[in-house]
């Protein structure tokens, strides 16, 4: 029974790209009518909700099987029902939901470009691996960096992206994808800055706090999993992890640490953590913050006056 279900779910896993496309266009049109007044503006923007629940259930298995990533895999199956509430708050008239509606528009117009068209997913690739390969040199690690075709297993694109470590005999390749350019991270707020209403520059502020620091420590972020599992620094309780990860190769304990334990965990913190610098830059943000709590607690929450956080314009243009 559980077999079935996971080929069910391998298999369509297939249409995973036409159906992030048809979501990104449904937000969009949707984003569009609400921006004209359109009366279509909500049941196009509550489909739309609908057919992103269906994309989160395409690669459930992708992210849970494949890449082995706890956090992503039980991501992705909570994004199911909690698309499927969203549309339904939306349908019966939490009018809110559209600001969060035309943030996922703008977040899969920035980032699906970078993942389908080949000529810019190879320039940023590329770009991170060469600034990655050079903050590795800073350390006193110095891999060499081969074509992602040179990966003895495992199918990739024919860019300079893979960094070839010898570990003993063991020859150890680590493989900068789309996921670990940072690009998916730098478009949710992306997304969310441009969705809000509010002046222009303070937009532009929240980006400048934002990009580059997502930036910065993506790169980071590669070195720590590149020297960690090409030294095999993390290479710790490898029955307990194999068996956890469901893995035979113990060369592969020190990646699944750096990796899918300690560079997500860390990751979580710092999206936490820039959001909160964002928010006093930007507290329209907020309105998304509450949707998201309320959908998951049933609760009202009113962050700007429970943290002061835009407060202190709102009584200097009284004042004024």
């Amino acid at each position: 029974m559980f077999g079935d279900l996971l080929a069910a779910l391998a298999w369509f896993g297939q249409f995973s790209d036409p159906l992030a496309w048809l979501v990104v266009g449904t937000f969009t049109a949707g984003a569009v009518l609400s921006w004209r007044d359109s009366r279509f503006a909500r049941p196009v923007t509550v489909a739309a909700w609908v057919v992103f629940a269906v994309f989160w259930l395409s690669v459930v298995h992708h992210f849970a099987f494949v890449q082995k990533s706890f956090i992503e895999g039980i991501g992705t199956l909570i994004a199911v029902p909690a698309s499927c509430y969203a549309g339904l708050l939306l349908a019966r008239g939490r009018d809110s939901l559209f600001v969060l509606s035309r943030a996922i528009a703008a977040m899969g117009l920035i980032f699906f470009p970078f993942e389908t068209i080949t000529v810019l997913q190879e320039f940023l690739i590329e770009t991170v691996t060469r600034q990655t390969a050079f903050l590795i040199e800073l350390i006193g690690v110095d891999p060499t960096v081969v074509s992602g075709t040179q990966v003895p297993s495992g199918t990739y694109p024919d860019y300079q992206s893979t960094f070839w470590f010898v570990e003993g005999e063991q020859t150890i390749t680590y493989t900068i994808l789309i996921a670990c350019t940072g690009v998916g991270s730098m478009a949710i707020f992306g997304g969310l800055i441009a969705a809000t209403d509010a002046p222009l520059g303070r937009k532009l502020r929240a980006l400048a706090v934002s990009i580059p620091v997502i930036y910065g420590l993506n790169l980071v972020r590669n070195v720590f999993i590149a020297v960690g599992f090409g030294t095999q620094r993390f290479h710790l309780f490898p029955e307990t992890v194999m068996s956890l990860f469901g893995s035979s190769d113990p060369y592969k304990v020190s990646y699944f640490i750096a990796d899918r334990v300690l560079a997500q965990s860390l990751s979580v913190v710092a999206m936490v953590a820039i959001t909160w610098v964002v928010i006093h830059e930007l507290p329209e943000v907020m309105v998304v913050i509450e949707d998201v709590l309320y959908m998951a607690t049933g609760t009202e929450y009113d962050l700007q006056r429970a943290l002061g956080v835009g407060m202190r314009e709102t009584r200097s243009v009284r004042e004024s």
